[in-house]
């Protein structure tokens, strides 16, 4: 794209780069940020967007068949009308157009390069109204590999992460982002597919802990919400560990917290044995910018945890996760999308990246034999719209920051078009949940009488 051409795109309401005013019609694409001790791929990056990693035989550096995202795949092998086509179906269309991109900070991009981060930005647009100005809110997504190897002391392991969190944290507030949500757990390596007891040292108090400190630090710093989700520390209920996002306040503060309402039993995969399920219901957060609610990962599968925040008034949902691709990738683009189409909301799905390996063997959901790493976390973390578009995803295989400014009128556009809220039967459905939760309860089977 031409300069003028980014220019042109960029909305002049824009929050993205109010910030600093250098900007750059570069669409980052830079590749394979995992562990240092880990990373399979020599390659250098080239620079380009849509780069076709080169590899013979089978990679094992997390791409895709040599590609950064299944967006890049089709870029290469599709002929442009096709590749339309094809993008519409998968991605949807915002006000009548696949969803727009818009300008990187210059600052932002060089930064980027050089801690090898993949920043995409877009913008979801609403239709102009008589009665009601746009109302523009700028929301971030941070996936993230380990870096330190997991045999390191667990304070190495954390400041790693502390230090790196800092320096995306501060890219995303030089880009205007007004909301920002972590993966699930970002602060540790994903240590719950090892079944070992000692990865409780990573949980923290939630005023007092070095990660927490650290994150009141930067909302403060960037007049920015902050979605943080780690293990907490109940110190007031005998030490007892929880999954638990906390949302940070533009000021610093703690405005509340949500603990993750479902947890995994996959095969012998089993979060129980650090923490049991939530007891804080589908809270909502009304923060400066927006309502946002929090799903935690696994809560993805369950249709009415995603309704849960939905009737408590949510105008945007994320959902903070760690997942690898044999176990989930092909529900990964299609959940987080089907919940913004359910509930006319906004959804940012985020996971995190990587493969993370530990010193001692474990059995895991995949039924294979004792391993010593769960799988590779692929990322692809993306927004998705009540329109039913969403953006192209973030790299499988490195880190990254998603930016993306949402117009909320869209919600209530939505809203007014399909009538899905308005059309609901509630009443049906609580007496029909009411009847099921009880013991004696019959299913409603009309059996053929010719049987």
């Amino acid at each position: 794209l031409s300069l003028d051409t980014c220019r042109t795109m960029q909305s002049k309401n824009s929050g993205v780069l109010r910030a600093l005013e250098a900007t750059t019609p570069i669409r980052l694409g830079v590749h394979h940020a995992l562990p240092k001790e880990l990373s399979a791929s020599g390659a250098e990056d080239n620079g380009s967007a849509s780069r076709v990693q080169e590899s013979k035989g089978q990679t094992n550096d997390g791409s895709l068949a040599g590609f950064d995202t299944l967006e890049d795949m089709l870029e290469k092998y599709l002929p442009e009308k096709e590749l339309s086509e094809a993008l519409r179906v998968l991605h949807g269309y915002n006000q009548g157009k696949k969803v727009g991109s818009i300008p990187i900070d210059a600052g932002v991009v060089e930064s980027a390069k050089e801690q090898d981060l993949d920043v995409k930005a877009f913008e979801f647009k609403a239709a102009e109204e008589e009665l009601r100005q746009p109302r523009k809110v700028v929301l971030g997504l941070v996936q993230n590999s380990i870096d330190v190897p997991t045999t390191e002391p667990f304070k190495d392991q954390k400041q790693s992460l502390i230090d790196k969190i800092e320096r995306i944290g501060d890219l995303a507030g030089q880009s205007g982002v007004q909301i920002l949500c972590l993966q699930e757990a970002w602060n540790m390596p994903f240590a719950f597919c090892t079944r070992e007891k000692r990865w409780c040292e990573f949980a923290e108090d939630l005023e007092t802990g070095t990660s927490m400190l650290k994150i009141k630090e930067l909302a403060k710093k960037w007049d920015m919400v902050i979605v943080t989700t780690i293990l907490e520390r109940d110190q007031a209920h005998s030490s007892t560990v929880w999954n638990t996002a906390v949302v940070v306040g533009h000021n610093g503060n703690i405005i509340g917290k949500h603990r993750k309402n479902h947890i995994p039993r996959v095969n012998d995969f089993n979060e129980s044995t650090y923490y049991m399920e939530g007891n804080t219901g589908h809270p909502v957060f009304e923060t400066k910018y927006a309502k946002i609610g929090v799903n935690i990962c696994y809560g993805r599968h369950h249709t009415l945890n995603w309704m849960g925040f939905g009737l408590n008034g949510a105008e945007i949902v994320f959902n903070p996760s760690a997942t690898v691709g044999e176990l989930s990738e092909p529900m990964w683009s299609i959940e987080a999308r089907n919940a913004a189409i359910n509930n006319s909301y906004f959804v940012g799905a985020i996971n995190r990246v990587g493969t993370e390996t530990f010193p001692n063997e474990f059995t895991s959901g995949d039924e294979k034999p004792a391993h010593k790493d769960f799988g590779h976390f692929y990322g692809s973390s993306y927004f998705a719209a009540p329109d039913a578009s969403r953006t192209p995803a973030l790299a499988r295989n490195k880190d990254g920051l998603m930016i993306a400014e949402c117009d909320l009128n869209l919600i209530q556009q939505v809203r007014d078009k399909w009538g899905i809220q308005m059309t609901g039967r509630h009443e049906m459905y609580a007496e029909l949940l009411a009847k099921y939760v009880k013991d004696g309860f019959e299913p409603q089977i009309i059996r053929d009488p010719q049987l």
